[in-house]
């Protein structure tokens, strides 16, 4: 049996990670597998600025970073943002990630360049992180936002007629005006769109989760894993130090309502 841990980026009640966990039902997935989905213990209110990636980077990191002791084969991370990516991969030899770069490196297999069809323009700056690191701007044409409040919570759920119309209007205007071959839902709160977007437009679009986990299962089953030569083990852990600040945290925030990706 396979066990890939998916860290939510929010903390939240299991009625409201089932709807991230709905993401498996696109996927034909081997009986041999199984996912389990755990919420930070406390994180930022969004993921608009680089004060968010900071926080988002250690609430991430502290929920995975004993994984592999817990016995996990993966961990994905289920925000655009790719928080915590890197300091995982620096304390873990299992396979971690994130559904942000390797969404876009998938676009360009795809295609030449892609878009970027987002909820909100708010969450541009994590974009532009993961485009900064790539140095992939030329092949990013567009990213277009359709400026409606999201739910890290409840999703787009209740919200279909209203949302699921305004995000083809803007990827048939990323296809057609920017000349986007490649699509990319924003974030992972998204991921109820997909079904709907996909049969309607003339190019593919990427579903950023899903993409993750097979990812993840591709890498389990070549035996590949991140160089350590890339992110080196620290010569002093303080795992125990990250714990005790987060479960202190927890004890002062609860779960926010505002959407992110």
């Amino acid at each position: 049996m396979k066990k890939i841990l998916v860290i939510v980026p929010f903390a939240m009640s299991e009625d409201n990670r089932q709807l991230r966990r709905q993401q498996l039902g696109s996927l034909s997935l081997p009986p041999d597998v199984q996912f389990e989905y755990r919420s930070v213990k406390a994180g930022p209110v969004n993921y608009a600025s680089h004060h968010d990636f900071v926080l988002a980077d250690v609430s991430i990191f502290e929920a995975g970073c004993r994984a592999e002791q817990e016995g996990f084969d993966a961990v994905c991370i289920d925000t655009m943002s790719d928080s915590g990516v890197a300091a995982l991969r620096s304390v873990l030899r299992i396979p971690v990630v994130g559904p942000g770069k390797v969404s876009m490196l998938s676009a360009l297999m795809l295609g030449e360049n892609f878009s970027i069809i987002t909820m909100a323009s708010r969450w541009k700056p994590l974009y532009k992180k993961a485009l900064d690191e790539l140095g992939l701007h030329r092949q990013c044409v567009s990213v277009r936002a359709i400026e409606m409040p999201a739910d890290n919570l409840g999703l787009l759920g209740g919200k279909e007629e209203l949302v699921f119309p305004l995000l083809e209007q803007a990827a048939l205007r990323a296809i057609d005006e920017d000349g986007a071959q490649v699509l990319i839902l924003g974030s992972t709160t998204m991921h109820q769109a997909h079904a709907y977007l996909q049969p309607r437009l003339p190019v593919p679009i990427i579903n950023p989760g899903p993409l993750s986990y097979q990812t993840a299962l591709g890498l389990l089953g070549l035996g590949l894993s991140h160089s350590a030569r890339a992110y080196p083990p620290p010569l002093h852990p303080r795992l125990d130090m990250l714990q005790a600040m987060l479960t202190a945290a927890q004890n002062q925030v609860m779960p926010n309502p505002q959407g992110n990706p």
